[in-house]
């Protein structure tokens, strides 16, 4: 159990790195759900560019909402947006850097599934098999248009019978992998040059206003998780002192029953303190809204001076 608590506390300490790791595997995890897809083109020439868009991106909005859903630091930005202005005014250089850095990991799984999807071809050639010029195919010289635009949707099953025989097919087919692939490996190269970029030059802009909007937004994440357990540890001694209250109320009726009840004054004093005076539901309540209405300011000699 000890062992559980230290893992829990070191992923609670490092948000950062875990969600570094998590987008990681939610990468690993867009390759892995595409090599195992059985990707099945309907070859019909209303549905086919329907299925293969919606192959290569309705997955990658799907990623894109778990990872958001999965970054803790999501909620904590838009709790800090909405929150009332209170004793604490907001710093929207803050809230930005919050937005983009949680748009960054949540973009990895996302532009990953894309680039593999790219990069295999097969969605590019089922979604745009019908809108290739057939002129440039000797194969569908000789059809009509109607005849020509079914051919065209087979293309990209191959053990279709009305394909089996035609020279074109993969012709068309090794057409339009070319283009789904230097598609791709551009966008690759488009990103890592991006990267690179924002790599080495941005010790050329204002670093200062770069480490503080870092370290507030650990701030504001680190706070809210010590809010949260203070709140879980007033609660447990909260509970625990109402629970005793009961069964103090109930002695009589446990005493007939022939139950004891042992007495520890030295722990509830002990308890009394870690009540930190708030001792109804009342109280609570007000301590809470008072919480997120006002914020205290970010000035520890205010605390002293009160």
């Amino acid at each position: 159990m000890e062992h559980f608590r230290m893992i829990f506390q070191y992923f609670q300490s490092n948000s950062e790195s875990v969600m570094n790791g998590i987008c990681g595997l939610l990468a690993l995890a867009s390759v892995k759900m595409y090599t195992c897809f059985d990707f099945s083109c309907p070859c019909l020439p209303r549905y086919n560019m329907a299925y293969g868009l919606g192959i290569m991106f309705v997955p990658p909005v799907a990623l894109f909402l778990c990872s958001l859903f999965l970054n803790r630091q999501s909620l904590v930005m838009l709790e800090e947006w909405r929150r009332p202005q209170g004793h604490r005014k907001k710093d929207l250089a803050v809230i930005r850097y919050m937005c983009s850095s949680i748009l960054q990991r949540a973009m990895v799984a996302p532009v990953v599934w894309v680039i593999v999807t790219l990069l295999d071809g097969k969605c590019l050639i089922c979604a745009f098999s019908s809108s290739v010029d057939p002129e440039k195919f000797v194969g569908f010289a000789n059809a009509s248009p109607a005849h020509v635009q079914q051919l065209l949707a087979k293309v990209p099953c191959k053990d279709d019978a009305l394909m089996r025989n035609n020279t074109s097919r993969k012709a068309v087919s090794r057409y339009l992998r070319c283009w789904s692939q230097a598609l791709g490996w551009s966008i690759l190269l488009i990103l890592i040059v991006a990267a690179f970029l924002a790599r080495w030059l941005r010790p050329c802009f204002n670093q200062a206003t770069l480490l503080q909007a870092r370290h507030w937004s650990n701030y504001i994440d680190i706070e809210q998780k010590i809010f949260e357990e203070t709140c879980c540890e007033h609660s447990q001694f909260f509970a625990h002192k109402c629970i005793l209250h009961f069964f103090e109320n109930m002695r009589q009726e446990i005493r007939q029953h022939r139950f004891n009840l042992p007495r520890d004054r030295e722990g509830a004093e002990g308890e009394e303190a870690l009540l930190r005076g708030i001792t109804d539901q009342g109280q609570v309540n007000k301590l809470l809204k008072m919480w997120y209405c006002e914020k205290p300011p970010l000035d520890v000699n205010w605390v002293t001076q009160r």
